[in-house]
């Protein structure tokens, strides 16, 4: 389910995406201080849910300059600086936007997984490639997230390290790390792998598998 109406999309990624250019480019901030003050601020709240104020109401810059008043920034601000060309900060937040509005998450959802800093990051590989692909990439990255959550958040549970959780279970310290990372996929982990790791937790191999 789309976050909101499609006719506003546009509106809405070229607004982010300016957005964030400003705050980072004009304004000196990191890319996810930014988000966060945007989150806190509450105006991605409106933003996430389509609100025609946000994602159309405004420009980009005046979004930007909002979030940062209400977060307490009353220096004088810079003037916007209008360019043809698109900056990887304005590619960031464009991305951003598109991929939101796609998997209906907040953007605090999203950037527990994805943080703006990595979206900067996959700039040279991504920019130039459909915005399919980049949903295709984040949508890996989400399920990496969820699949390492899963395995790293019931062995902290129950106390375990890494290592004791190897060495109570017979299960490579390797193989362990590389489940929590998400470099292997544990439900294509073997049968008594799963056993030993469930029954050294206290789960069943469901929990570990499915959440």
């Amino acid at each position: 389910m789309y976050a909101y109406a499609q006719c506003y999309l546009d509106d809405a990624m070229k607004n982010l995406g300016e957005a964030e250019e400003y705050a980072v480019c004009r304004c000196s901030l990191l890319p996810d201080r930014f988000m966060e003050m945007f989150i806190a601020g509450g105006l991605a709240d409106g933003f996430e849910k389509g609100s025609p104020r946000y994602v159309s109401g405004m420009s980009g810059t005046e979004l930007a300059c909002e979030t940062m008043r209400r977060a307490g920034l009353y220096r004088d601000l810079p003037a916007a600086v209008s360019t043809n060309e698109y900056s990887a900060e304005y590619w960031t937040g464009w991305i951003l936007a598109r991929y939101q509005w796609e998997c209906g998450l907040r953007f605090r959802d999203i950037i527990r997984f994805l943080p703006l800093s990595d979206i900067l990051f996959m700039y040279p590989a991504m920019h130039e490639a459909s915005e399919e692909r980049f949903i295709l990439a984040a949508e890996q990255i989400r399920e990496r997230s969820r699949k390492e959550a899963r395995l790293h958040q019931i062995r902290r549970l129950n106390a375990y390290s890494q290592k004791m959780l190897s060495e109570r279970s017979g299960v490579s310290l390797r193989m362990i790390q590389q489940y929590e990372q998400g470099a292997k996929d544990i439900r294509k982990a073997s049968t008594s792998g799963l056993l030993a790791l469930a029954g050294t937790l206290h789960c069943s191999i469901e929990d570990l598998i499915c959440g």
